[in-house]
């Protein structure tokens, strides 16, 4: 019994490796999205996605930012974009907001403990 215990420990000596997440340069999204808008027969779009091994909501998010002129490798750019000033006093009045409703919910919470102890 203990001899089959111990083969039920043993681990597996073979690693899996860990897929890699694919990169696409610009001009590569660029030229995908070129030939997506050039397709018209029934088909063709498919075969595009299956030759490039590509999801059709990653190409048409491409053609989409390709018509908005707006096509780069990284979406990091786009999240620190600047905020116009009322925008900004909007955005700080809500988390001014958030904020007090926090404190409200921070004091009630102290007052029941403070009652708990008497």
């Amino acid at each position: 019994m203990t001899e089959k215990a111990g083969k039920d420990l043993e681990k597996d000596p073979e690693v899996v490796e860990k897929a890699a997440r694919r990169r696409f340069t610009s001009e590569y999204k660029r030229r995908i999205a070129l030939e997506a808008e050039q397709c018209e027969q029934p088909g063709e779009i498919g075969a595009l996605l299956r030759r490039g091994g590509l999801y059709s909501s990653v190409v048409a998010r491409w053609r989409r930012q390709l018509r908005n002129e707006s096509l780069s490798s990284s979406k990091k750019s786009n999240k620190k974009r600047k905020l116009t000033p009322a925008q900004e006093v909007t955005r700080l009045k809500r988390e001014n907001e958030r904020l007090k409703d926090k404190l409200r919910q921070a004091e009630l919470i102290i007052d029941v403990q403070k009652k708990s102890r008497r």
